[in-house]
């Protein structure tokens, strides 16, 4: 979900400033050429005087801006309850959007029993990235991989960064087997997707832990619950890459 606002902070503040009464002028030759053809606030034009049409074009036309003020105003809301809810980085939700989905997703589970499962994801080697690359390189590669995640999950599937090198993904109605195969989907496809930077690929990987909930917890406790799973997951890499 990409939030970008192309509107000037001027056009914003104009919605302050009094002289938005000016911007009326614009609005009142229209309204006006309207009123010729009705009657205005129900009064015949006979009984109308110059000075009450005056008044009551005056009127309509302020009226008409201050529904646009308002309409304006309430795009700019919407834009930053969702700014409120996106990773600074990365077009996708943040930690605080996340816990808000889970906490819902919990209600859900609650009453009417249905599964669901968190991903809880780590990339590996990423300060290596930036060492060796730039730290353009290692944000490149979080975009790339949120991109990986959010194209292999479904539409009501929640993705997220959670901080860090860390994303965490919300699966709907998923037991911790269904979680287990797409975790593991998951990371081969970032596995199989290197980063192209300055014409050399970069290999991606990431480890990650799963777990399942139906209710009785909350969404503090289910995240912490995923990240203990995800490190252990590591160590028995690490420790399986010893052993071979």
């Amino acid at each position: 979900m990409e939030i970008r606002d192309t509107r000037s902070s001027s056009r914003v503040a104009s919605l302050r400033r009094p002289e938005r009464v000016a911007g009326a002028a614009a609005a009142y030759a229209g309204v006006a050429r309207r009123a010729d053809a009705v009657e205005l606030a129900g009064l015949p034009e006979a009984e109308i005087t110059p000075k009450v049409r005056q008044a009551l074009l005056t009127l309509l036309a302020e009226v008409d801006q201050l529904r646009r003020d308002l309409g304006e105003a309430r795009k700019r809301v919407d834009f930053l309850e969702r700014l409120a809810d996106e990773d600074p980085l990365i077009p996708i939700a943040n930690r605080r959007a996340f816990l808000r989905e889970v906490t819902r997703m919990i209600a859900f589970a609650q009453r009417y029993g249905a599964p669901a499962s968190i991903v809880y994801v780590d990339v590996n080697d990423l300060k290596v990235i930036n060492d060796a690359y730039g730290h353009a390189a290692g944000d490149a590669a979080l975009a790339q991989i949120s991109r990986t995640l959010v194209e292999n999950v479904r539409n009501s599937d929640v993705v997220a960064r959670l901080g860090g090198d860390e994303f965490g993904v919300l699966l709907m109605q998923s037991d911790k087997t269904l979680a287990d195969a797409k975790a593991l989907q998951l990371a081969e496809a970032v596995r199989r997707r290197p980063l192209m930077w300055q014409g050399r690929p970069i290999p991606l990987q990431v480890a990650y832990g799963v777990h399942a909930f139906s209710g009785e917890e909350n969404a503090g406790e289910i995240i912490d619950s995923a990240d203990r799973a995800m490190y252990e997951h590591k160590r028995d890499r690490q420790r399986a890459g010893s052993a071979a």
